[in-house]
């Protein structure tokens, strides 16, 4: 009991310093101007995949498969393009 105490003290004390955390939350745009874009890229692709109004839908109503297919076909997407530049 005491190594648990003793180890959570140690993450506990990392997390308040600045730590990694799986919480933390670090995504920053690299391109504010592509921010627009890839929303509106976002709402094509939930569009083809059969998921109506995605910008105003409420994401947490949605299923995990939902959400993460949208952004699995952006990911597809953008190799597909990437390696056709190549």
């Amino acid at each position: 009991m005491f190594r648990l105490r003793y180890y959570y003290k140690e993450i506990t004390q990392i997390n308040i310093l600045g730590g990694i955390s799986m919480a933390n939350r670090n995504n920053k745009t690299l391109i504010p101007e592509a921010k627009a874009g890839l929303s509106q890229f976002k709402n094509e692709v939930a569009t083809e995949i059969g998921l109506k109004d995605y910008a105003n839908s409420d994401k947490g109503n949605l299923t995990s498969r939902q959400n993460g297919s949208v952004g699995g076909e952006m990911v597809k997407r953008m190799v597909e393009a990437y390696e056709k530049q190549l």
